[in-house]
């Protein structure tokens, strides 16, 4: 295989990585299909969640949540931290990793620059993920004082309270979307590590990785949980 073809073939995968990516956060989101996604369902839960809170009268509960829901993101933000500083360590590695390529069957012929070039774009992608999980996380955080704001069903004042829970609710799916495109991220860094070995087994793992989301967004046991509810 010529250097030309290669270039062309990398392009046309890393074309279909980007359009899949994209393609499933917009279908997830509610677009481009009519079927109900699991994101859809639970952010119709966070709001009923918010108006259940809003007539407790006692809301430990609901702090409990939100800290688990922190620490979730806070161990996703690091993860994705961690791994971005691994990445530093291939590029210092080069050489060994290109050894190692070299006996990979239906890897193509290993070229520095373009393993670097590889390996900047999961840096991007890493980077990406843990901005999404730091801004998600503050979201919660803001999410918290919200709901510290919502007064009490006995003593509001008409309208007060369901502004206040509307707040809190919208704040809280706001969070909620960008620690799924967090995830998201996570997901499909997956997925790109396949570009390593070649563009052929980016094509394959990016529609392995699609298939396992789509399952689980539009066909899962979870989401027909909460349908059935």
């Amino acid at each position: 295989m010529d250097a030309d073809s290669l270039h062309w073939h990398d392009a046309f995968a890393l074309g279909v990585f980007v359009v899949a990516w994209a393609m499933f956060s917009q279908a997830a989101s509610g677009r481009f299909v009519r079927r109900m996604s699991l994101t859809k369902l639970m952010n119709l839960q966070r709001e009923e969640w918010m108006r259940t809170m809003a007539q407790r009268e006692l809301r430990m509960i609901d702090t409990g949540i939100m800290t688990g829901l922190q620490q979730g993101t806070a161990f996703f933000a690091s993860s994705a931290l961690i791994a971005l500083g691994s990445c530093f360590a291939l590029l210092q590695s080069s050489e060994e990793v290109l050894s190692l390529l070299r006996d990979i069957p239906f890897a193509g012929p290993p070229d520095r620059a373009v393993y670097e070039m590889k390996v900047l774009g999961l840096m991007v992608i890493l980077a990406y993920t843990f901005f999404k999980f730091g801004w998600a996380y503050r979201l919660f955080n803001y999410c918290s004082i919200l709901i510290g704001a919502v007064p009490m069903a006995r003593d509001a004042e008409p309208g007060s309270m369901e502004s206040g829970l509307l707040h809190a609710a919208r704040m809280n799916v706001i969070a909620g979307k960008h620690f799924n495109s967090g995830l998201r991220g996570l997901f499909f860094s997956i997925g790109y590590l396949g570009w390593f070995v070649g563009p052929l087994v980016l094509v394959a793992t990016t529609m392995l990785i699609l298939f396992v989301l789509v399952r689980r967004q539009f066909f899962s046991d979870a989401r027909a949980a909460l349908l059935a509810a």
